[in-house]
C-alpha cells in the first residue's frame, strides 16, 4: 500500500520551489506545478514518535513515486514515513481550484483542499468525507502499531 518516498529527489524539489517548514500543502502546490507528470495529493503523514498520531500532510507522486518537498524539514527518519492519501489531484485541476479559491475567498487560505461540502470533522482534524475518514482511520491504526499505543491511551 505504501509507496516509495523518493528521499533525493524530494530534497532537489525542496531547494529547487524554496519549500517552507509548516507549509506541507504549499509545497506540494508548488511542487505540482513544476513537475511534469505529477499529481498533488493530501492525505495523513505518520511516523514513529511524537505527536502519536495522524499529521494532515501534503506531497506529490509521481506513477508509483512520492517526492515530499517538506522533507527537509521533517527531522525524523524518512525510511519511518507512512503516507496515506485521501485525496489526489491533477496539477490542472489543484491550479484551477486554488485560482477560484483566491478569487471567491481572497482572505482565505486556499489550501488544503477538502473537496465537496459538507465536511466531517474527527478530533481537532478536518476531514473531507470518506475518503478522509478511510484514509485517517488507516493511518490512525498504523500510528498506534508503530508506536505501541493502544487507544484508550489517546
Amino acid at each position: 500500500m505504501n509507496k516509495l518516498l523518493d528521499q533525493t529527489l524530494s530534497n532537489e524539489l525542496a531547494k529547487t520551489i524554496k519549500s517552507k517548514a509548516k507549509k506541507p500543502f504549499h509545497n506540494a502546490y508548488k511542487a505540482v506545478l513544476v513537475t511534469e507528470g505529477a499529481k498533488y495529493v493530501q492525505g495523513f503523514l505518520v511516523f514513529v514518535g511524537q505527536p502519536y498520531k495522524p499529521v494532515e500532510h501534503g506531497w506529490i507522486e509521481v506513477n508509483d513515486v512520492i517526492i515530499d518537498p517538506t522533507l527537509p524539514y521533517l527531522q525524523k527518519n524518512p525510511q519511518e514515513f507512512y503516507y496515506f492519501p485521501a485525496q489526489t489531484l491533477s496539477a490542472k485541476k489543484v491550479k484551477a481550484i486554488v485560482e477560484e479559491s483566491k478569487e471567491d475567498y481572497p482572505e482565505d487560505d486556499p489550501l488544503p483542499i477538502y473537496g465537496e461540502a459538507p465536511y466531517d470533522y474527527y478530533g481537532d482534524v478536518m476531514l473531507g468525507g470518506q475518503e478522509y475518514l478511510i484514509a485517517y482511520q488507516a493511518a490512525e491504526a498504523k500510528c498506534q502499531e508503530i508506536n505501541g499505543l493502544n487507544s484508550e491511551k489517546n
